[in-house]
């Protein structure tokens, strides 16, 4: 998918129907000179649904669609017949969307599973007629209920995507690379930073048919939990990752450092992302002599697994992929 075409962020202008008013009506046939009242109930306005699946993972199909409307319900009409119910409208999003106010900034709900549908903006309830209102007393009631009015705001849509594995690391640190060779994913893959601009998906087969989900994020550089670079843009979508997969080049001119940046970034963003599994991958190994990688060994942050990789080679990469399937199978005996 086109880089132009990944868009995770919209705001929308929502309204529910209105609810139809309830029916002021008396029995009227012939040789029925006082029927009664019997006005019917207008109908529900419509519902605005969100409602997640697997079809989609961006929100581009939004982007253009500031306005949404749901249907007014019908008024009620004599004879106790209801009035028709609005028609819901439902807006597909990707799992891992969040629907927050925009006035408030609060997080309203999140959509996490396919099918899953949740009510964005309630429909109006629609008013009763006279019927209800007679009594022994007044066998003639002469008012019925007005619907209750449309409710219109706007929405922030937020997409956070969701994956096991989440790649972390500075720009050009071979995350792309690694995910176009542990999976069919083919994101856009040069020599200068910067080339990936979107989250990219990728399903990684294991053994015996088992697969995990691993997600290329774009680079992050000092300063970007302030907004600097990419900035806030993509650290959000690290949240939804269950391991965080640090990855920095062999040739870094010194990776302890490099690794303790990163994961200062993302506390300064947001320090739970530190209670996730960790992994260190160091990168483009094939470029190192044996005694450098001894020598490079030496200086690896402590307290991390790590494991040396090449994309271009393979070497490490199975190792790698049975490291993330058990710590995977570990999260999930924990949950």
């Amino acid at each position: 998918m086109a880089s132009s075409n990944f868009i995770d962020y919209v705001k929308i202008n929502v309204r529910s129907g209105a609810g139809g008013a309830g029916a002021l009506h008396f029995r009227r046939e012939k040789h029925v000179e006082k029927g009664g009242p019997d006005g019917g109930d207008g109908g529900r306005g419509g519902h605005v649904i969100l409602k997640g699946t697997t079809q989609v993972w961006t929100l581009l199909h939004l982007k253009y669609t500031k306005h949404i409307r749901a249907f007014d319900g019908k008024g009620g009409e004599g004879g106790r017949r209801k009035g028709s119910d609005g028609k819901d409208i439902y807006l597909e999003v990707p799992l891992g969307t969040i629907a927050r106010d925009v006035e408030t900034g609060e997080q309203l709900f999140e959509v996490t599973q396919d099918g899953q549908e949740i009510i964005l903006m309630k429909g109006g309830r629609g008013g009763l007629g006279n019927d209800h209102f007679k009594s022994s007393t007044n066998q003639t009631p002469q008012h019925a209920q007005t619907g209750d009015p449309a409710i219109e705001s706007w929405i922030i849509l937020e997409l956070k995507v969701l994956a096991d594995v989440g790649l972390v690391g500075f720009p050009n640190a071979g995350k792309s690379t690694l995910l176009s060779v542990v999976s069919a994913a083919r994101p856009e893959i040069a020599d200068y930073p910067f080339t990936t601009l979107v989250p990219n998906l990728g399903v990684v087969d294991y053994r015996n048919y088992k697969s995990f989900v691993m997600a290329d994020i774009p680079g992050i550089i000092e300063g970007a939990s302030q907004g600097k670079g990419l900035g806030l843009r993509f650290l959000r979508h690290i949240e939804r990752n269950s391991i965080l997969l640090f990855m920095v080049p062999a040739d870094s001119e010194d990776i302890e450092a490099e690794y303790n940046t990163l994961v200062n970034e993302l506390q300064l963003y947001n320090p739970s992302l530190l209670d996730k599994e960790r992994l260190l991958a160091v990168s483009k190994v094939d470029m190192l002599m044996d005694e450098e990688r001894e020598e490079l060994a030496k200086k690896l942050p402590k307290g991390i697994s790590c494991t040396f990789i090449s994309s271009l080679t393979q070497e490490g990469i199975d190792q790698l992929k049975d490291k993330i399937w058990e710590l995977l199978n570990d999260s999930t005996a924990v949950k």
